[in-house]
């Protein structure tokens, strides 16, 4: 039999035991606490850069500067000052915005009488928008119609702002604004890409060589379709044709054919309304 001191002993171990296993337990326990608590803290964390990252990219995907409807953006490329010459005729920049609905009405006053062409928005907004804020600067007046093509082309050129006065210069067909533009509107799919009619841009070999120059079709023309087709002649065609017929001084027939014409057509007004 085992004695009352033994008894005591063994009861004073079964004491600690359980009390250091209720201590691990409890150890345990805000371990486990402590552990939820921190993902929580976690998981909230990554739910608001979540939330975060999904506001910025829809920041992102909001454009400030998107064009608004029923207007196009135009962009004009302005020549160094060191590079324009005396016949470049400066007259600040149009607007970067231009409507692209609807229709204008370019009005050609020459000495002749007057010629009208349609130009829809649509086509052209940007060429349209640069005949309307180089008309607005009186850009065209009193400038003379510089080169006409005959044989194969039929076609009246105009728009040089240097082209005034009495007499022709080697320098008549050079001029224009300060800035050029992209082409618009290319005939691609017509056949011919010129016909009768239509009123279309000048440009050199260049692409986005657009400035102010431009030719009147009275005959069909096979062009490679790189000109911009502003729009269509409504009325006047008869006094281009007169033109036409009347032949030119074979000024340009080394060079890009055609010559100056020898009935002279002086714009005195160019309006686009």
């Amino acid at each position: 039999m085992t004695s009352t001191r033994e008894r005591q002993r063994a009861a004073a171990r079964a004491r600690l035991e359980r009390e250091m296993a209720e201590r691990g337990a409890k150890a345990r326990k805000r371990r486990q606490v402590q552990a939820i608590v921190a993902a929580g803290a976690a998981l909230l964390l990554v739910a608001a850069g979540t939330v975060w990252l999904v506001s910025s990219l829809g920041d992102d995907d909001t454009d400030t500067t998107a064009t608004p409807s029923g207007t196009a953006l135009c962009v004009w490329n302005e020549a160094p000052a060191e590079q324009r010459t005396p016949q470049t005729k400066d007259v600040g920049l149009p607007g970067t915005q231009q409507p692209n609905v609807g229709t204008r009405t370019m009005t050609i006053d020459t000495n002749l009488g007057p010629i009208t062409a349609k130009v829809n928005l649509a086509d052209t907004p940007c060429t349209a928008a640069s005949f309307a804020h180089l008309s607005s600067k009186n850009f065209f007046d009193n400038s003379k119609c510089h080169r006409l093509v005959t044989e194969g082309l039929k076609v009246l050129q105009c728009g040089d702002p240097s082209a005034t006065g009495k007499g022709w210069r080697e320098t008549d067909g050079t001029g224009g604004p300060q800035y050029r533009f992209a082409e618009e509107n290319l005939p691609t799919d017509k056949r011919p890409a010129y016909p009768e009619g239509v009123i279309a841009m000048a440009k050199s070999s260049e692409p986005g060589s657009t400035g102010s120059q431009f030719f009147i079709v009275y005959g069909d023309s096979q062009l490679n379709p790189d000109y911009t087709v502003l729009g269509t002649i409504t009325s006047g065609m008869d006094i281009v044709k007169q033109v036409g017929a009347a032949g030119h001084d074979n000024a340009f027939g080394q060079q890009a054919g055609g010559g100056h014409p020898k009935k002279e057509v002086v714009i005195k007004k160019l309006t686009m309304s």
